[in-house]
């Protein structure tokens, strides 16, 4: 199902000459495969971030064992 902005950018590329809308193809893929990279990029430091803050608190509680001692 395509939303009223993918539907406006079809019509607005079918007015041009077909290179023209190769071209803007080309572009948009690179443009998509940029954003993905980007979303997969952002889950994992996501995932690291979390386990380095678990990992530095449980340092944390270990370090102040220590000193109680």
């Amino acid at each position: 199902m395509s939303s009223a902005a993918i539907i406006t950018v079809i019509k607005m590329m079918e007015s041009l000459p077909i290179e023209v809308q190769d071209q803007i193809a080309e572009h948009l893929r690179d443009y998509i495969d940029d954003l993905q990279d980007e979303i997969t990029w952002n889950e994992s430091f996501q995932r690291t971030q979390l386990k380095l803050i678990a990992a530095a608190k449980q340092e944390i509680a270990e370090a102040h064992k220590k000193t109680r001692i």
